[in-house]
């Protein structure tokens, strides 16, 4: 398959840097307020975490689709970020916190591969960036930093 290099849009540098103002600010919030307020501010940071998972997930399948013959190894690897970021919510805050930092990573490493396949490294310096913060305010909520 023949790929072409597709320079990363303004536009989505907007809403990929936006997209960490809930994970500053409920990092914020968990590490600065009381008990109750931490509480509801880490599991609001768990869920936005876990959609967000679910999203760099769901990518691979948008990259399968626009091959002739779908890559299996992109479909499954598509639906295993949700399902890993959905158990995170099923388990202790402090265990879900270090699984979504850690499954942030992971994310990362897999597109570092894929990526440059389907000519996307361009977006690779953004996505470091965006999972270092990401995963930096979950491990803040959950008290490890």
């Amino acid at each position: 398959m023949k790929t072409i290099r597709r320079p990363l849009p303004r536009s989505a540098q907007v809403l990929g840097y936006a997209g960490l103002i809930p994970f500053v600010v409920l990092a914020t919030v968990a590490y600065a307020m009381d008990a109750p307020e931490q509480g509801l501010a880490s599991f609001a940071m768990r869920a936005y975490a876990a959609t967000i998972i679910s999203f760099l997930g769901a990518i691979h399948w948008g990259l399968a689709m626009r091959q002739s013959q779908p890559n299996r190894w992109l479909l499954w690897w598509g639906i295993t970020p949700s399902l890993v970021a959905w158990v995170s919510l099923l388990v202790m805050p402090l265990a879900g916190s270090f699984i979504l930092a850690a499954t942030l990573w992971l994310c990362y490493s897999v597109d570092r591969r894929v990526y440059p396949l389907f000519g996307l490294q361009a977006w690779l310096r953004m996505r470091l960036v965006l999972t270092a913060v990401a995963s930096v305010s979950c491990l803040v909520v959950s008290g490890i930093l």
